[in-house]
């Protein structure tokens, strides 16, 4: 079963999960889909730079200090229990953990000097990172905190739509993620939300399919006696626009039910055996081999969203034993599949958590929360590969010289992808909103 809508979920914080929205049984199809289309034609897709992107999401915020930023000279309650090992790129040595990955910094452009001020609440601090807005003032003292803005791939929905019956923006979410939301642009252009797991043999996307309760021939049927009510409609209300939206949006429900590409995509059979080791046989391992397909069938933007990044306890236990391997496997794979298939020019890789970890170890041999350090991965389509961008300081407490906002990370990723991130927008109230405000793209990170 997938799901469409935002999601909260537990963390430390104790927030409890919320679906706000389901498929369901609410269309002639069994499906809600023309539902969550129904905002669709309200803005012509755009041509723009045909940039698709994969975001590899590290809820619960990875530790920079145990991962691409190590701190080896500084003192032991700092530095941690990890050594770090070589990379390809002089200057860029990296976790022992991530062997598989240091052969592959040459495909990755570091970002060390990501800050912001939100270390405290997941939810503000991944909607910050995901979207670029704060939900608490901004530096300018605006009230921002009222309005929900839409997740970097409810914006590519928006400008850029539906290509070869798939959904533009798909989050395959596992137990959960914090937010992935269209915010005040409304459920149309939520994601696709997808919470199974690739790695369970019997795993299917139950709804982009058809029914087998239902069958072929009586949803074809159905298709035509909406057709029919349709064209009767059509006669009586002339100049309804709301009908022919409707019939746009049942359409395309229908192509994604029915679309043998769309089957394709979601059938991880289609890969080798050996394809799938590669990526590792882990829920996470096969999301990404599923996000890789999902690109190279026509969706646009692709969350993998983990959830257990929140090391507050046995931080180096977790990361050594699950988490980097797991990440070691999976990203690497990925990359190199992109790159050998010809997709990594057009497809933005990004390796991104809602903060870092604090610098000091705590009693718990864990780390908390910490904002105003937090590293990223940007990979592919036009980013510099290879190279590192900013510095923080001896105990990776601040940057050292220029650091980057979120509004920054956010202009960048709309930038490669060839998003107006300076189009206006309004809420439901008819406030005008910009993409992304004082924003500028990192000019080092960018080839």
């Amino acid at each position: 079963m997938f799901h469409l809508g935002r999601q909260l979920s537990r963390t430390c914080s104790g927030i409890s999960r919320r679906s706000f929205l389901q498929v369901g049984g609410l269309s002639l199809f069994g499906l809600s889909l023309p539902k969550v289309l129904a905002s669709q034609a309200a803005r012509p897709a755009v041509n723009r730079r045909d940039v698709n992107c994969i975001l590899l999401w590290m809820g619960g915020g990875a530790s920079n200090i145990d991962t691409f930023d190590m701190k080896p000279n500084a003192p032991a309650e700092v530095r941690g229990e990890f050594q770090q090992i070589a990379s390809t790129i002089a200057g860029l040595p990296v976790c022992e953990h991530l062997p598989r990955m240091s052969r592959h910094m040459d495909k990755v452009c570091m970002v060390r000097s990501i800050t912001h001020t939100e270390s405290g609440d997941h939810v503000a601090a991944t909607h910050y990172m995901m979207t670029g807005y704060p939900q608490r003032p901004d530096p300018t003292g605006q009230p921002v905190n009222s309005v929900i803005y839409p997740a970097f791939g409810s914006v590519v929905a928006r400008q850029k739509g539906w290509q070869n019956s798939l959904p533009p923006y798909t989050v395959l979410a596992g137990k959960g993620t914090v937010y992935t939301g269209a915010g005040y642009m409304g459920s149309a252009y939520d994601p696709l939300m997808i919470r199974g797991n690739p790695n369970d043999p019997a795993f299917r996307v139950q709804d982009v399919s058809i029914p087998a309760s239902i069958g072929r021939d009586r949803t074809m049927r159905r298709r035509g006696m909406l057709q029919s009510l349709d064209s009767w409609r059509q006669q009586v209300e002339r100049t309804s626009s709301g009908l022919l939206e409707r019939e746009q949006f049942y359409a395309q429900a229908f192509d994604l039910i029915t679309s043998p590409a769309a089957r394709r995509a979601f059938d991880l059979t289609q890969e080798s055996a050996a394809v799938r080791d590669r990526y590792g046989r882990t829920q996470f391992g096969q999301s990404a081999l599923l996000a890789r397909r999902l690109i190279e069938a026509g969706c646009r933007f692709v969350t993998l969203s983990t959830h257990y990044w929140d090391t507050h306890q046995d931080n180096f236990r977790t990361l050594r034993n699950t988490n980097l391997p797991e990440l070691d496997m999976y990203w690497s794979a990925l990359l190199d599949d992109l790159a050998d298939r010809g997709l990594l020019d057009t497809t933005l890789v990004v390796w991104a958590g809602e903060f870092g970890r604090t610098p000091r170890v705590n009693g718990a041999a864990g780390r908390d929360h910490w904002a105003w350090t937090n590293a990223i991965g940007l990979s592919g389509a036009g980013t510099r590969m290879g190279s590192i961008v900013g510095q923080t300081d001896r105990l990776c407490e601040r940057p050292v010289g220029t650091g980057h906002s979120t509004h920054d990370f956010a202009a960048t990723i709309y930038h490669i992808l060839g998003i107006d991130y300076q189009q206006e927008y309004r809420t439901q109230d008819g406030r005008p909103l910009l993409v992304n405000y004082h924003g500028q793209p990192i000019a080092e990170a960018l080839a």
